[in-house]
This record gives structure tokens, sequence and C-alpha cells, in this order.
């Protein structure tokens, strides 16, 4: 199991779905790095020569930002835009959905379990 930027890149995948264990390479991005490397995308990663693994992990250092590098930059974005307290910045410290998607029904995801809100209490009728 080849171990890729502090990622076990699992064996028994094809090559170019293995690589998308590392956060940050996506299939067309997998394609490119084993393109580039010189390696077939059906050959799983326990068949790759130590040649052929050193030459993956040196492109994927040298030419692309991914996992914890990755992460933290976009946690500094995030944070960059509610220190300036921009319209999405200000959603992201609501919690909120940022891209103007509908908020009065789904938005699970952002918004969390529901919080059930007791209804009116009606005022006693006259008789």
């Amino acid at each position: 199991m080849p171990r890729i930027e502090g990622v076990d890149v699992p064996n028994d995948k094809r090559g170019e779905i293995a690589l998308t264990e590392i956060y940050g390479v996506g299939q067309s991005r997998a394609q490119e790095i084993l393109d580039k490397a010189g390696v077939d995308k059906d050959d799983r990663p326990h068949q790759w020569s130590e040649e052929q693994t050193r030459q993956v992990r040196r492109i994927i250092e040298e030419d692309y930002t991914v996992e914890g590098q990755l992460r933290t930059e976009e946690q500094m974005n995030v944070k960059r835009l509610m220190d300036i307290g921009c319209y999405r910045g200000l959603r992201h410290r609501k919690g909120l959905p940022v891209n103007g998607q509908r908020t009065r029904t789904n938005a699970r995801t952002r918004k969390g379990k529901r919080k059930t809100v007791a209804g009116k209490k009606r005022a006693p009728q006259k008789k």
C-alpha cells in the first residue's frame, strides 16, 4: 500500500480511482498525474514499480496543493470572508447556505436538525 501525502492509497482499486482517496485529488486530476508520471491508469498501485510510485509522489508534492495544506487554505479563505464581514462571511458565521439557495425549506445540511418552535396560544373564545 503506497503512502502518498500521508494517505495510504488502496491497492485493490485502479490507480486512477485509488489516487482520489487523497483530499484535493479528483478523477480528472488523478488522470493528469498518472499521465505525467507515465503510469497506466488501469494498473493497481501494488503493480507500480518503486520508481513509478516515487514519480507519482513527486508530481503530487511539487505541482498540487492537497491534504492538510489544502484544508488549511480553505479554512483561511472562509475565515477571511468572516473577518471582513462580507455577505458570504455572514452566511458562514450564521451557519446558513452561502450560495443563494432557499432556506424556507431544505438547507438542513447547513442549518442542522430541525428546532421546533411552539405555535401561538389562541385566545379563549367568548360565548
